[in-house]
Order: C-alpha cells, then structure tokens, then sequence
C-alpha cells in the first residue's frame, strides 16, 4: 500500500461576516459530500436544512469556519463550529453520563463544539480531514472540543478515537427527524 501523502494546503480562518461571502462554496460542498446513501433524499440532509443550519450558526457564540484550499484555490475541505452553550439540547441530555470536569468547562465557556467536518469525496484519505481538524482545534481559545458523529458514518466514526476524542456513553439526536448520533470529547491534553 503506498504511503499516503496530504496535499499542501492553505489554510483560512474565517469569522461570520467573511463565511456569508463564502457560503455558496461551503454549501457546495456539502452538496458533492452528502450526494451518496443513506443522505440522498432525506430531509434532515438536504442543502436547504444544511444552508438553514449553517445560516443560523453564524449568529452563535464563536463561530469560525476553517477552510482548507490547493494551490489553485480549490476549496477542498472545511470545518466549522461554535462555542458549545451547556443548555444545548443535545450537551444537556448527556448531564447523568458526562464528566464533571467537561460539564464544568461547558459551563465556563470552555468548549468548542465543532459541527461539521466535510473534505471532498475525491480528497478524502488524503490527511486532509485531520489537517483541517488540528488548524481549526488548535486555533481555537476554548480548550475542550466535542462533536456529534452519526454512529455509523465510517470512517469517520473511528477516525475521532484515533484523534483523541473519547465516545460518551449515550447516543443522542439532534432532533426528532434525525439520524442517531455518538458524541465525543476531546480533552485538552488529547491534541497532539
């Protein structure tokens, strides 16, 4: 198997005002990225719901978008996210089984919350998911990170152990209509 090798990528940071300019491209994206089973044809998935998600995300606390693009300029990859609040629905179900010390960083305002990690369908196994991952994480002042991965999105599900995070021991949905999803933490002393 040969060694694999991530592409050179520039990295940028971009804060609300910046990311509505950019927000045809990361809508496009996402398109290419969720273009497969089991998401064509569910609602949860669609553009639309994706656009009015992200749309709404811009007016959270901390939001950032990390963009990772070629030399050319191609947008390759993205994450963004926001600081996570500890009466989110979701972070608040998970009150009986979370660490004291993570609810107590939520509480500070500790905890980064990264909701989307997408790389293009032909730049994937590439390195470049973790790349974008670390410049977003480590960039970030809040020095906890969590997210949601839909239980069964392989292979990024085993991806995030690999990087450090640790699974939470309930499952959570982020709303009724969708699908069933693991949360996981990432502590401070876990990034490398």
């Amino acid at each position: 198997m040969p060694a694999r090798t991530t592409p050179d990528l520039t990295f940028a940071r971009i804060t609300p005002d910046a990311a509505w300019e950019i927000t045809p491209e990361l809508t496009a994206v996402y398109a290419r990225v969720y273009n497969v089973p089991p998401y064509i044809g569910d609602p949860f998935f669609s553009v639309e719901t994706f656009s009015d998600r992200l749309n709404a995300a811009f007016d959270m606390k901390g939001f950032e978008v990390v963009t990772a693009r070629l030399a050319d300029g191609t947008l390759v990859g993205y994450v963004h996210g926001v600081t996570l609040t500890p009466d989110r629905a979701w972070w608040a179900a998970l009150e009986e089984v979370l660490p004291t010390d993570a609810k107590e960083a939520a509480e500070a305002g500790e905890v980064f919350w990264l909701r989307e990690l997408m790389v293009l369908p032909e730049y994937t196994n590439q390195g470049i998911g973790r790349a974008v991952h670390d410049e977003m994480v480590k960039g970030r002042a809040e020095s906890w990170t969590t997210l949601t991965c839909i239980f069964d999105n392989e292979p990024a599900r085993s991806a995030y152990p690999r990087w450090g995070y640790e699974v939470v021991d309930k499952q959570i949905k982020h709303a009724p209509e969708s699908p069933v999803y693991d949360p996981m933490l990432l502590r401070p002393s876990q990034l490398g």
